[in-house]
């Protein structure tokens, strides 16, 4: 058995792929097996893939969307360490290496978490992201409130993925969201590597680019998460909290992908969830906006936001 298993979903990737395939090459740790799943791609990923020849498990499915392929890696690994990387991420060299160490002194761990890089198309630093500086201890709490997925810089060990199962294939943006959110749910002990491990690269073609659909899935997975009968008291209590944080990211990605109609409506239905006076509640969300621009490394003017038609009519709605 490999001790990991590295599993890249590919889908119409063939610019960057091999720059991924070969930061898994390059690691300072070699016990891994790579499986590389090409999701019915129909650009050159097939032609990228043949060099590498039996350092890669190559599968070929129709196109069924990255929840499928990432199950149909699932299906294959055979190493007690899950890893999963986008085909446009990179990764260090150590970060195998330093993350399975944190395993090793913690053996009830199920996630190890990481920083991101996030950088151009060209690798340019953008701005490193270190989540533990908002969710230090990574409890359900923090999880709830927070949600720092990025798959391609964690790490997860193998009972706890068979415990969870499969991505939820009903979600095309969100599938990674709601399936750590499940295995959060389930108990599974998460820590931090506190150190950039991964590199997230931001291009024309980002998955996450649809902004309308991954707030529409990040609202139903939230949904679907507080449906559950059986939630603990204490996340009941604070549900609206947790609610009125994930409209405020939503309602964030909206606005700087310019959708500000879309934004409107979810800062409208943040107002009925913050556990603030609804006056507070709007330089609450001016304040996030301009947290969550510095963290991601866009800076933190929101003046557009401001002096936006949608903005005034959110004011509107307060002051009626």
């Amino acid at each position: 058995m490999d001790e990991f298993s590295i599993i890249i979903p590919a889908y119409n990737g063939d610019r960057f792929l091999a720059h991924a395939i070969e930061s898994v090459l390059s690691q300072t740790l070699q016990t891994f097996e790579i499986i590389v799943v090409n999701d019915g791609s129909t650009d050159e990923t097939a032609h990228v893939l043949e060099p590498y020849g039996d350092r890669i498990r190559y599968i070929y499915q129709e196109n069924q969307g990255v929840a499928a392929a990432r199950n149909r890696g699932l299906e294959l690994a055979t190493g007690e360490y899950i890893v999963f990387l986008d085909q446009d991420d990179y990764w260090k060299p150590t970060k195998l290496e330093e993350q399975v160490a944190y395993f090793k002194q913690n053996s009830h761990v199920g996630i190890v978490h990481s920083g991101w890089r996030r950088v151009r198309e060209n690798g340019e630093l953008i701005v490193d992201v270190t989540p533990w500086d908002n969710a230090p201890t990574l409890d359900l709490h923090e999880w709830l409130l927070y949600m720092p997925v990025l798959l391609s810089a964690m790490m997860f060990h193998r009972p706890w993925v068979e415990q969870v199962g499969f991505f939820d294939t009903q979600y095309i943006q969100a599938c990674d969201v709601d399936w750590v959110q499940r295995l959060v749910f389930m108990g599974c002990p998460s820590v931090w590597l506190r150190k950039v491990t991964t590199y997230y690269r931001q291009h024309d073609r980002n998955e996450s680019s649809n902004t309308s659909l991954q707030a529409h899935e990040s609202w139903q997975v939230r949904d679907t998460f507080f449906a559950q009968p059986d939630l603990p008291s204490a996340v009941r209590q604070r549900e609206s909290e947790y609610r009125y944080h994930t409209l405020v990211w939503i309602a964030w990605r909206l606005y700087m992908s310019r959708n500000l109609r879309e934004m409107h409506s979810y800062l409208h239905r943040a107002l009925t969830y913050s556990p603030y006076p609804k006056t507070q509640t709007v330089i609450n969300i001016v304040r996030g906006f301009e947290k969550i621009s510095r963290e991601q490394g866009y800076g933190h003017d929101v003046s557009d936001l401001l002096n936006s038609s949608e903005w005034t009519q959110l004011i509107q709605t307060v002051m009626s």
